[in-house]
């Protein structure tokens, strides 16, 4: 009878057990909490950039460039002045403008615009200009003469392309951000343009009025370069607040 009670006993014990949660230890145990995904960013947070370059100093005269080693350009050329200084009234253009340091550790969706290089009366249009790593670039030969386009990066890879026939197009894209990529074509030596390759779209290009607008930026401490192909480069720190416009100027000497 004592052993009959005791064997009831130990199977009551048992089953509480099991209800318990102690069983045979085959229950998985609960998977760790997550950690909470860092936001990404606000738009609504986002402020701008808006500013001008100028030029202390005597604008350089522009350079007459000399086509007469193809008569299409000769004949077709309706501007026959070089874009190296570009501008009036002490406002400088042809100035590439780009978020140098501060938004490192952030990813951007990718561009979808296609961004076009055209060669038309023998010259590159635009002169510089501003496209994302991945970025697709069209390059279009609008002349009924022969060209060639050579890029000649130093971060991506170079590519020499030549376009016997108007109208050709074809396209090119950069793997690695690199300010900035030389275009020139062989064929037409005073042929040249600039590209300014980022892993972002906060850049820009200043008019002849040399004003320049970067907006829908993140609020952040960050260093802002200006690039000049005859006048160097320099830098600001600027910072941009939820909403607000950030102003910033440039002043490139000439002696």
């Amino acid at each position: 009878m004592q052993k009959r009670t005791l064997w009831k006993l130990i199977s009551v014990l048992t089953m509480m057990a099991a209800a318990c949660g102690g069983g045979d230890g085959s229950s998985e145990d609960p998977a760790p909490p997550t950690e909470a995904a860092a936001p990404a960013f606000d738009p609504a947070t986002a402020g701008n950039i808006s500013g001008m370059v100028m030029i202390d100093g005597e604008m350089p005269a522009a350079e007459e460039l000399t086509m007469n080693s193809d008569p299409v350009c000769a004949m077709s050329a309706t501007n026959t002045m070089s874009n190296t200084f570009v501008g009036g009234n002490g406002h400088l253009g042809n100035v590439f403008i780009y978020v140098k340091e501060g938004l490192e550790g952030q990813s951007f969706p990718a561009a979808t615009e296609t961004v076009t290089l055209n060669q038309e009366g023998c010259r590159y249009t635009p002169h510089v200009f501003g496209v994302q790593v991945g970025q697709t670039v069209q390059i279009v030969n609008s002349d009924p003469t022969l060209h060639n386009i050579h890029a000649t990066p130093t971060e991506n890879d170079e590519f020499n392309m030549g376009q016997p026939i108007q109208n050709m197009t074809f396209e090119r894209t950069f793997d690695s951000p690199e300010v900035m990529v030389p275009f020139k074509c062989d064929v037409h030596g005073w042929m040249n343009a600039y590209v300014g390759v980022v892993a972002h779209p906060y850049f820009a290009t200043t008019g002849q009025d040399g004003m320049f607008d970067i907006s829908s930026l993140p609020p952040g401490d960050y260093v802002i370069e200006a690039w000049h192909e005859a006048l160097g480069t320099q830098t600001q720190n600027i910072t941009v607040t939820t909403g607000g416009t950030a102003e910033v100027s440039f002043t490139f000497t000439v002696s």
